[in-house]
């Protein structure tokens, strides 16, 4: 179905996006929630917002709000321990790596189908493993091997993306599971008001 044909309520794309940075700040508030929360519905947050929104700008900006509300409400409420400033370290690398994410989703679903679905979750979850890792390694966190930080060199670099796959999974599962719902949500809505109209 194009997403064109579906001509959705700005109103009714925004509560998708709030719902999403709900889950988030829900799943994320609990450590003791872990592995639920690693799946996360940022990355269906992101293709759900570059492949409905009409106007460029705003497939940008509500899902980056959302994403930014979260992340100060899990830092300053949930996780200070991590937190650095307002947010964490290396906070940009991850919003590069969203932005990139929303992107894939202007570009990748004009229709929702499940096979544009399934191909721009992979695509988010490479992009998002990609960029926001490489902002792990230059930032020298903990190598979870050594417990000392990444050297700054081929192996530190293989290492830092290496041990990253586990999440990548995580991320790549939650993105097709809420883009699922957020998708197929949006669908059902849409065909309901298209039976009632008629």
């Amino acid at each position: 179905m194009s997403l064109k044909n579906l001509n959705p309520q700005f109103g009714l794309l925004l509560l998708f996006i709030l719902v999403a940075g709900v889950i988030r700040v829900v799943l994320g508030a609990d450590a003791s929630m872990s592995p639920i929360a690693m799946y996360t519905p940022i990355g269906a947050m992101a293709l759900f917002g570059g492949a409905t929104f009409q106007q460029k700008w705003k497939s940008f900006v509500f899902p980056l709000l959302a994403l930014f509300v979260s992340d100060v409400v899990l830092m300053q409420v949930f996780h200070k321990e991590y937190a650095s400033g307002l947010l964490y370290s290396g906070w940009y690398w991850t919003y590069l790596s969203f932005i990139l994410v929303v992107v894939v989703g202007q570009v990748m679903i004009k229709k929702v189908a499940v096979g544009n679905i399934v191909l721009a979750s992979v695509a988010a979850a490479v992009v998002h493993w990609i960029v926001s890792d490489f902002g792990v390694w230059i930032a020298g966190s903990t190598d979870l091997t050594t417990g000392k930080p990444y050297t700054k060199d081929m192996a530190g670099f293989i290492s830092c993306y290496a041990q990253a796959i586990p999440y990548m999974r995580f991320f790549l599962i939650g993105t097709l599971i809420y883009s699922a719902v957020f998708f197929g949500g949006l669908v059902a809505v849409q065909s309901k008001k298209l039976r009632t109209a008629h």
